[in-house]
Formats: C-alpha cells, sequence, structure tokens
C-alpha cells in the first residue's frame, strides 16, 4: 500500500495511491498518517468507494506526520566508506537529525547561508509501527517497521566537519530531509535488502547504489538502536547512502549551488525533486 499525504504545508491531509494509480481521498476514513494511525495497525485494505482527488498542481508533503525523531546511520554502505576514506565501522555509526528538517519530496531545499559544501545523499527510511526497546533479534525488528520511504540526507560538510563538535550542525538546516513520496507499507516491500537507489544532479547520475551494499541490514540496524533508545511509532530511521556524495569526489568537489535540481528514487519508493535556493 502507497501512502501519502497531501495538500499545503501544515494542512496536509491522507491520501493512498490505489492499485490502479489512482489518487485518493482518505480522510474521511482517517485522521492522518500519524503515530497513532500507525500504531493502531495501519490499514488491512484500501477502503472501497474513496472519492478521487485530482493531482494536478496537488502538493505532495511527508508522508507522515508527527514525526518523534529521524536517528541516522552513518558510513553504512561500503563503498561510500571506501570513497571518502574512512573504514567500515565495527558498530553502526548514530546521529539525529530534529523532526523538523523534514520536506515534502518536491518542495524546494534550502543552502544554508553561508554554506559552501552541501553535499546530497539518497538513503532508505524505515518507518516505526510498534514501540521497540532492547529487541532480542533482528528477525523480530520486521514486526516493528510499518513502511519504508525515500529519504535526502542533505548535509553540509563544512558544517559537518570543519567546525568542531559532532555533526548535528551539517545535519539540520532547515529543509534538510525530504521524504516521500509514499510510504510503502512493509508487505509490499518482500526484501529491504534488495533495493536499487538512483540520484541525479542536473540530469547527471551521480549516484548508482543497492541496499545489498549495506554493511549493517536494515532489521540489524532497528534491533541495534533498540538497545540505546526507545523507537515509538513514527520514528523515521535513514540507513545510510551509497556511494556517489560530493564529498568522494576529486576537487573541485562538486556541492550543490543555487538552481541545482536534485532528482533521487529508490526502487518501488517513488521518485523525489528538489531545487535548490539560496536561505
Amino acid at each position: 500500500m502507497r501512502l501519502l499525504r497531501v495538500g499545503p504545508v501544515g494542512a496536509e491531509r491522507p491520501a493512498v495511491l490505489d492499485g490502479d494509480g489512482v489518487l485518493r481521498d482518505l480522510s474521511g476514513v482517517i485522521p492522518d498518517v500519524d503515530p497513532a494511525f500507525l500504531a493502531g495497525g495501519g490499514l488491512a485494505a484500501i477502503p472501497a468507494g474513496l472519492p478521487v482527488l485530482d493531482p494536478d498542481g496537488l502538493r505532495i508533503g511527508p508522508p507522515v506526520a508527527r514525526i518523534g525523531k529521524i536517528v541516522c546511520i552513518g558510513l553504512n554502505y561500503h563503498d561510500h566508506a571506501a570513497e571518502i576514506g574512512a573504514a567500515a565501522p565495527g558498530e553502526p555509526v548514530v546521529f539525529m537529525k530534529a523532526a523538523d528538517t523534514v520536506a515534502g519530496p518536491y518542495d524546494d531545499v534550502l543552502i544554508p547561508r553561508g554554506s559552501a559544501k552541501t553535499d546530497w545523499e539518497v538513503e532508505l527510511a524505515v518507518v516505526i509501527s510498534r514501540s521497540a526497546a532492547y529487541l532480542e533479534s533482528a528477525e523480530r525488528a520486521a514486526d516493528h517497521i510499518a513502511g519504508y520511504a525515500v529519504a535526502h540526507d542533505v548535509s553540509e560538510r563544512a558544517f559537518q566537519l570543519e567546525r568542531g563538535g559532532q555533526w548535528d550542525k551539517g545535519k539540520n538546516c532547515a529543509t534538510f530531509n525530504p521524504l516521500g513520496p509514499w510510504l510503502v507499507t512493509a508487505d509490499d516491500v518482500p526484501d529491504p535488502q534488495n533495493l536499487g537507489l538512483r540520484l541525479r544532479v542536473n540530469g547527471e547520475a551521480r549516484q548508482t547504489g543497492s541496499t545489498k551494499d549495506m554493511i549493517f541490514g536494515v532489521y540489524e540496524i532497528v534491533r541495534y538502536l533498540s538497545q540505546f533508545m526507545t523507537l515509538h511509532p513514527g520514528d523515521v530511521i535513514n540507513t545510510g547512502t551509497p556511494a556517489g556524495v560530493a564529498l568522494g569526489q576529486p576537487e573541485p568537489k562538486p556541492y550543490l549551488r543555487p538552481g541545482d535540481v536534485v532528482e533521487l528514487e529508490i526502487d518501488g519508493l517513488g521518485r523525489q525533486r528538489q531545487t535548490f535556493r539560496a536561505a
């Protein structure tokens, strides 16, 4: 099932794409695609007779409302670690992004003031359905996943790596986490470790990878994180990016500038497209 939220910023309403790709209004069935909805088990099936929505000119927002936290995994692809000269980590590298970094998949992304090294990262996002704490095995993690989405973990590398402290300054700028277009429920993603990821900048292919190359798989990431924090319904996990980021390119590195257009996609999860603007 492909769930989404449509409408102006702050006034999105729930919708679903049916099996024929027709956009239908869910607002008469559920209040929103939010933690309460996910914790309640979501929808078993698309109800009959839902009103059809005209997609022309209709903004698509983030597919999940009221996200509690975004937990991110760094250096989680073998090829990405190699391209920036880092050793493969022995345990997942964990950092956080604030929920207010989330934007819609086609919204503009703002390059921060003073930025010279804004970078792209296509990532598989995992959305939690049930509270998870101290999970005993990776296999149990599957029961705590509502579904998957495309995430763009935009990063400012100078803020992240050259300004002291942890990575937070380079990860939490406004609009730095476009999400969507859909939340694809877990039953429609039979193997999250067999998904292709692609990203283009101004039409030029920059990232082409597969979740097969993850150092730590999706279920192990959920298990691991549950040892250190409680994961709640509606929490999002960004699971890392494959090779091809600007940081890993030879000088002069092709960091993003105002007017650049980034397009990204993951097999079965949809596509995003953002124009980058000056903040």
